[in-house]
């Protein structure tokens, strides 16, 4: 049976090694990285700090390269960044000077678009988002809540197969968190956008992801990789909820070191 272009991965990384060199010293940071995502899904990648997330996120997106294996995008093999993967901080990098509106317009400029058709893209992603009553408003006069849907309005109006999202919710409040991956959630499965996020929070991961990858560091692998099978919108409180939360608990052993006091448990 032939394989079609839907059964195949979005993102394919086969062997992708990362060396750092300073001074003369390399340091492996990632080995042996061996996955793919297909496309729909919401992928999280946990860890503790210094094992290599941030970076693998960098080399999906084209921002950086591989020092060994190959990394591939929609079949075609990532050599620089691309409009088709979008990277999304926590910090949310809005310009002071621009209502809301002119930063989701910012990110259109290079489309090509007119001017009533780059309004008109923005309004709907800032609709979206539910913020279409803020759209004068300036970042300062916005929470960090509304500051990173702005930043997530602006990612989507660039329509991106894939959103790569680096602790994105790490500064907000527990509330605005949930409230936020809810949002996250009801927009990707509207949009139909991959996602990939790293994160530290093991039932953020487990809330958001279709399939969660452990890393191990020093160097930086997956050491496993948990489908979690259960229906979205879920429950934290739910027994199943708590099923995978352990697994993932148990998978990093956890005797509350220092070290693993980096994680929001």
């Amino acid at each position: 049976m032939s394989v079609t272009a839907e059964n195949n991965p979005l993102v394919e990384l086969k062997g992708v090694e990362k060396e750092f060199s300073k001074q003369g010293d390399s340091k492996k940071v990632l080995s042996g990285i061996d996955f793919d995502i297909r496309k729909g899904e919401v992928v999280s990648i946990l860890g503790q700090s210094g094992c290599g997330k941030s970076t693998l996120l960098n080399l999906i997106g084209g921002f950086d390269s591989p020092t060994g294996g190959e990394l591939f995008f929609d079949g075609k093999q990532v050599t620089k960044p691309s409009r088709r993967a979008i990277m999304l901080f926590q910090y949310y990098a809005l310009l002071p000077w621009r209502t809301v509106l002119k930063n989701v317009e910012l990110a259109l400029e290079p489309e090509g678009l007119s001017k009533e058709e780059s309004r008109e893209r923005a309004i709907r992603y800032i609709k979206l988002v539910g913020l279409e009553k803020s759209m004068d408003q300036f970042p300062s006069e916005l929470s960090g809540g509304m500051q990173q849907r702005v930043a997530i309005a602006r990612a989507l109006s660039i329509r991106p197969e894939l959103i790569l999202m680096d602790e994105p919710f790490a500064a907000l409040d527990t509330f605005n968190r949930y409230y936020l991956q809810d949002e996250l959630l009801r927009i990707q499965q509207q949009e139909g956008t991959n996602i990939i996020l790293v994160t530290h929070d093991i039932d953020e991961a487990v809330y958001l992801s279709d399939r969660v990858f452990i890393m191990d560091a020093n160097p930086g692998t997956v050491r496993k990789k948990i489908t979690v099978k259960l229906p979205k919108p879920r429950d934290r409180a739910h027994s199943d909820f708590q099923y995978y939360r352990k697994w993932i608990l148990d998978e990093f052993n956890f005797s509350y070191t220092q070290d693993q006091l980096d994680f929001n448990i």
